[in-house]
């Protein structure tokens, strides 16, 4: 269940735009936020597991810290706050359930401990902050005020590594 709920707040986000409860940013907007969130927050967690290879309660691998699962779940609730505390406070903070759950729920399932919990709580948290940060800064290299720029994304998987590749032509 804790594979689907990390990700329930961002969902609703735009589940309730859809339905015509506007948030702070359009489609295109948020997206890029979420998705610098969800970028940023692998960026860290995949890398700490593999750094400090610590076992899980149920003994089935060596990457125990930071739960990979919260910081995704906090990343999605902080996401949903931003989007919505403007609009309605308990609309806004209505997601951090899913991510409490989701915290808890990977510590009784024996997935986690509480430090790990608690440290991809923090992990989500700050990369959603920090993405709301980059924002700008991000649209304006994606909207330069040159007509014959342009910026191209394109996922990529190539020996087992996934990533995403960025060329901008200004």
């Amino acid at each position: 269940m804790d594979n689907y709920t990390r990700f329930a707040p961002a969902a609703l986000v735009y589940g309730l735009n859809a339905l015509g409860v506007e948030g702070k940013h359009n489609l295109r907007d948020r997206s890029i936020i979420y998705g610098t969130s969800l970028l940023m927050t692998s960026a860290v967690v995949m890398p700490l597991k593999h750094i400090v290879k610590e076992e899980r309660p149920d003994q089935s691998n060596r990457l125990s810290f930071p739960s990979g699962h919260t910081a995704t779940a906090f990343a999605s609730a902080q996401f949903m706050y931003r989007e919505y505390k403007d609009v309605n406070f308990w609309l806004g903070i209505s997601g951090y359930s899913f991510a409490v759950f989701t915290g808890v729920y990977r510590m009784l399932n024996d997935k986690h401990w509480f430090s790990d919990v608690v440290a991809g709580a923090g992990i989500g948290i700050l990369s959603t902050e920090a993405a709301y940060w980059l924002y700008p800064k991000i649209n304006k290299l994606f909207s330069g005020k040159n007509k014959n720029s342009s910026t191209t994304m394109m996922p990529f998987y190539q020996n087992k590594t996934v990533g995403i590749g960025l060329v901008k032509n200004f």
